[in-house]
């Protein structure tokens, strides 16, 4: 059987396996870390009895007491398919219309201790890889949907941030500590959306435990507050278009758009409040801390130009304020085309990186989310820098020394962000082979596009009708990012994952 006689699925997981390879990523555990994984045989448990259900300060360090938090109405809220589940969230009605939300996050570190193999190898890969035909977890799925997943009708270890959200949606007031939780339920992003705007019915899972659905509603409450807090402070109102292979079988038979929804605005605004909650507990504590950074645009002039194409004009120096005011009013005026403006300007505005911040010093902030203080602790299942800040919570909690110097963060900072680059681009490989899978048939054929990208290194165009992303190989003189272009598929090469256009007409 040759390569085209294969099943879609099985050449996707060969285009998969190679691009893991050929990108400097681990597609496969050592013998000496399965040896290690076939030594864990349950959670992670309390080494004592558990403390008070209300937490007094700090409280909870490393090996003592925890607080019992197991009453409350805890609950997972993630994609329909996922099993890898880092958090929980619920909420409590506070005096004076305020909120209390409280976030656990699965404590990886008390099974995947600093140095082991397995942790070596999170290390070295330093994410999750998730492809459109299969999954390389960062951990082994023993752990990562097994042992410290917070999975459903179970009892788990957690650290646990405790945010007051005020009713101007602002953070009055915050605490960390270690507690023990249990999940009532799983709930799945699409039908959680569905019943909260009025368009579904209330899930099962939801409708089964008693005071659920006034929970969630309460959490909803207090995440749109807290969103328009952060929009008011320029935080970026940037929707894109995530596109996913559908399978029929083995086949691929379509592409699908997956949509921004209610539920998924809960969980990003409630993880982006931990992880405030994260950096400015380390710095409080004189602890090292690895941030999440997005720094001043460095083609301001061309999103500018863009604002101006559009009828609306930005200052000259990178203003986040403006910006958002003119994405706002750009997706209520163009909601259907307001994704193929977001793309433009994130390719504008320039990747995310990983940098250490040592006490005295100042690490930038994120100019996406309008925040100073941002770090990743919300998910230890999928991402090593979220490892590394739970070691680092554990140890500040505890008043113990923190357990990477700062030279050792500095280092693992870069390493995490050239790492998370290859896993991306891996994914977009595999995602593009997957197009290039059910584009293979159209070939001749016209469509209209957006310009994605445009540098020495070549000039990308997304098509408008299919969410497939392509390279202009001819007529690609004097179009820049954000231009709308008409394009021709001249070829594509499943292996390689190359779709080609070439520009027709003016």
């Amino acid at each position: 059987m040759n390569a085209s006689d294969q099943p879609d699925r099985a050449i996707l997981e060969r285009v998969a396996r190679r691009a893991m390879l050929e990108r400097g990523l681990l597609p496969d555990f050592s013998p000496a870390a399965l040896a290690e994984l076939d030594e864990l045989r349950s959670p992670a448990s309390v080494a004592a009895p558990p403390a008070a259900t209300t937490p007094a300060g700090d409280g909870g360090g490393a090996d003592g007491p925890v607080p019992d938090l197991r009453h409350l109405l805890w609950a997972s809220i993630d994609n329909d398919s996922s099993l890898d589940l880092d958090q929980l969230t619920v909420a409590e009605a506070a005096p004076d219309g305020r909120v209390r939300l409280l976030v656990a996050i699965a404590d990886v570190d008390a099974l995947v201790k600093k140095g082991t193999a397995i942790d070596e190898h999170a290390a070295y890969n330093t994410t999750s890889v998730y492809t459109a035909a299969q999954i390389f977890p960062m951990l082994p799925e023993k752990l990562s949907t097994g042992l410290t997943s917070m999975n459903p009708d179970e009892e788990r270890l957690a650290f646990v941030f405790s945010m007051v959200v005020a009713p101007d949606g602002s953070v009055e007031d915050s605490e960390v500590y270690r507690a023990q939780v249990y999940s009532r339920a799983k709930l799945a992003y699409n039908g959680v959306a569905a019943w909260l705007e009025g368009t579904g019915p209330v899930p099962d899972a939801i409708a089964a435990v008693d005071g659920l659905a006034e929970n969630l509603r309460l959490q909803d409450q207090a995440a749109q507050t807290m969103k328009n807090y952060r929009h008011a402070r320029g935080a970026l109102s940037l929707e894109t278009i995530e596109a996913q292979p559908v399978f029929e079988g083995d086949l691929v038979t379509g592409i699908e758009v997956e949509e921004k929804n209610r539920a998924k605005t809960i969980i990003e605004d409630l993880m982006i409040a931990a992880n405030g909650v994260a950096a400015r507990f380390l710095a409080s504590k004189g602890s090292p801390s690895i941030r999440r950074v997005v720094r001043t645009p460095n083609r301001w002039d061309r999103i500018v130009e863009i604002a101006a194409e559009h009828g609306s004009p930005l200052p000259a120096a990178p203003d986040a304020v403006a910006l958002e005011g003119f994405l706002t009013a750009m997706r209520a005026a163009d909601p259907v085309r307001f994704p193929d403006l977001s793309l433009a300007v994130i390719k504008l505005l320039g990747p995310g990186e990983y940098v250490a911040e040592v006490p005295g010093e100042d690490a930038p902030g994120h100019f996406g989310l309008a925040v100073k203080d941002y770090g990743h602790s919300t998910a230890p299942n999928r991402r090593f820098t979220d490892l590394v800040t739970q070691r680092l919570l554990k140890a500040a909690v505890a008043a113990e020394p923190a357990p990477y110097a700062g030279d050792e963060l500095a280092e693992l900072a870069t390493h995490c962000t050239k790492q998370e680059d290859a896993a991306n681009k891996v994914e977009r490989q595999v995602g593009k082979s997957a197009a290039a899978l059910y584009l293979r048939s159209r070939v001749g054929q016209q469509f209209d596009g957006m310009v994605t990208g445009a540098s020495e290194k070549g000039t990308w165009v997304r098509l408008l009708e299919v969410p497939v992303e392509g390279r202009v190989v001819e007529g690609f003189k004097g179009v820049d990012v954000g231009h709308r272009v008409r394009v021709q598929l001249v070829s594509v090469d499943v292996e390689r994952g190359f779709i080609d256009f070439r520009r027709v007409g003016r």
